[in-house]
């Protein structure tokens, strides 16, 4: 692993983020977001908008951790969503419409079609948080409570369970990155990281470009689930051994601690390449091995298509098919979801 083209020296850092999503890519910029997948007749399909106002208190240090964690949440089960809804409403026309489920239909019945989709949407958010709390944060500290039958100190109990903890989450992405369809998505993973290297060094936006870099880059959300688990291993380690109860409620009080130095952490990761960085950035560019792979020209197409939509001085908002550029060239919306939305769009474009 060189370093030196991970921390590129010239480089100049940006805000700009993404995310890999079903056969495609969320590119986050500092005015618009565009979430742009590849269609199985092969052409793109992206849907732009412009990004809500942030509060003043959610650009405060430390606290902005918190909302961004939580946004990330929100905006990443969203954009998953969109994207199997595009692959499941597409016929290789247009548009169709398909059978929801019962669940889906009661909840339609109950607020709506839109209100049904928010619901499904943030019961997802809700189900994904349970299950991180329970396998990562009460599992590990559940467990080593077992191991003070041999050994009662303090430090050696939360190392225990901090290392756990780690090791779990690794064993978690190593057996997920098995998956066929999870290894395609990693594979955007690594488009979106070469295409951010691209950008934020200035040079011209391609597939042959954006292929000189790296799949592996110091903002990337991995490495902040790294920070977070080795700063709970550090602060929980001041919190001494308190009955399960207590450790338990405490980690989870802890957590938005835990989000907002970890965020802060990030940052200063991404935006500076001294040797202290470089040492803390280690576990999580070494884990980023394991949830990034090596694109093909197609997925860094769809990268670049995502990231010009939320960086280029005109953008097409709305959804469609787009040409190369993230510009919509035929609107159609392939969700059956945000119809109305996407027709105002396409009149205001108009």
């Amino acid at each position: 692993m060189d370093l030196n083209r991970i921390f590129i020296k010239d480089a100049c850092p940006t805000k700009t983020g993404g995310q890999a999503v079903l056969e495609g890519i969320m590119m986050k910029g500092p005015e618009r977001n565009a979430v742009c997948v590849r269609l199985p007749d092969d052409s793109l399909y992206i849907k732009t908008e412009e990004n809500k106002p942030q509060s003043k208190v959610a650009r405060w240090p430390f606290i902005r951790g918190v909302f961004v964690f939580v946004a990330s949440l929100v905006q990443g089960m969203k954009t998953l969503m969109f994207s199997a809804d595009v692959m499941e409403g597409y016929d290789g026309e247009g548009a169709i419409e398909y059978e929801d489920d019962k669940v889906s239909l009661w909840l339609e019945k109950k607020f709506g079609e839109r209100g049904a989709w928010n619901v499904m949407l943030y019961s997802s958010v809700v189900i994904a948080i349970l299950f991180t709390v329970v396998i990562f944060i009460i599992g590990p500290t559940w467990v080593v409570n077992l191991a003070k039958h041999i050994t009662t100190n303090e430090i050696a109990l939360n190392l225990i369970e901090g290392v756990l903890r780690i090791a779990l989450f690794i064993l978690y992405i190593a057996l997920i990155a098995r998956m066929e369809d999870i290894r395609r998505v990693f594979q955007y993973h690594g488009a979106e990281h070469k295409t951010i290297h691209c950008y934020e060094n200035g040079l011209e936006l391609t597939p042959e470009n954006c292929d000189s870099f790296y799949t592996l880059h110091p903002r990337c959300g991995t490495s902040f689930l790294v920070f977070v688990m080795i700063i709970a291993l550090a602060l929980f380690s001041f919190l001494g051994w308190p009955n399960l109860f207590w450790r338990i409620l405490s980690r989870i009080l802890l957590l938005p601690v835990i989000a907002g130095l970890s965020y802060e952490l990030l940052r200063w990761a991404g935006r500076s390449d001294n040797i202290v960085v470089k040492v803390l950035s280690m576990p999580g560019l070494w884990l980023q091995k394991l949830t990034t792979n090596e694109p093909d020209y197609s997925q860094l197409e769809v990268a670049i298509a995502a990231m010009k939509a939320v960086t280029g001085e005109e953008a097409s908002l709305g959804m469609g098919r787009c040409d190369k550029e993230g510009r919509i060239i035929e609107y159609i919306d392939f969700t059956n979801r945000d119809s109305d939305e996407n027709s105002n769009e396409k009149g205001e474009e108009k």
